[in-house]
């Protein structure tokens, strides 16, 4: 073999090292798309954990939201519930007119406490137009003296809370009389 021609096949041989044939990668292009599959894999069992984390917080907190919701409502209420015990305490001793204006100061604190809840009273005035979605009639009356269909007298109050209906108020709606 002539110089040249050896040359030629060395050049070609160290040139084959450092360039991929064709559909043959090179080692280091392996190894860095290994690197990024790893470090693509390790990003992806990060956020999967962070996930769960989450997950797992979140029903934590949903558990203690459900378990502890009505905390401060509760704690509104003590203040009634004492005025009942004391109530009880000095009923031998207290007068009627005591005992009614204990029972009133009761019912004030019980209503503080449920408005602060965002419950409200629904107890409609004589002459309202009966509301099928917030009244329930218990009897309907023949009058003269007020229109069909409104409201006479309220038997029991009614509640909403937050606007929804908790309980209908319950009423006596007028009626026509009969002819």
């Amino acid at each position: 073999m002539s110089e040249a021609t050896e040359g030629a096949a060395a050049t070609a041989a160290h040139e084959g090292e450092g360039a991929p044939a064709e559909g043959n990668l090179d080692v280091e292009t392996l190894q860095a798309a290994q690197a990024a599959a790893e470090e693509s894999r390790n990003q992806y069992l990060r956020v999967l954990a962070e996930f769960d984390n989450f997950r797992k917080r979140a029903a934590r907190e949903l558990d203690n939201a459900h378990r502890y919701a009505i905390e401060r409502f509760a704690q509104d209420l003590l203040p009634a519930l004492d005025g009942f015990a004391l109530a009880l305490q000095n009923s031998s001793t207290a007068d009627v007119k005591n005992l009614l204006e204990g029972q009133a100061a009761t019912q004030r604190l019980l209503m503080k406490a449920l408005e602060k809840a965002g419950v409200t009273e629904l107890s409609p005035e004589k002459g309202t137009v009966f509301n099928p979605e917030q009244h329930e009639a218990m009897v309907a009356q023949p009058t003269d003296e007020y229109p069909a269909n409104t409201v006479l007298a309220t038997v029991q109050t009614g509640f909403l809370l937050q606007g929804r209906l908790l309980r209908p108020a319950r009423v006596i709606v007028a009626r026509a009389l009969d002819a």
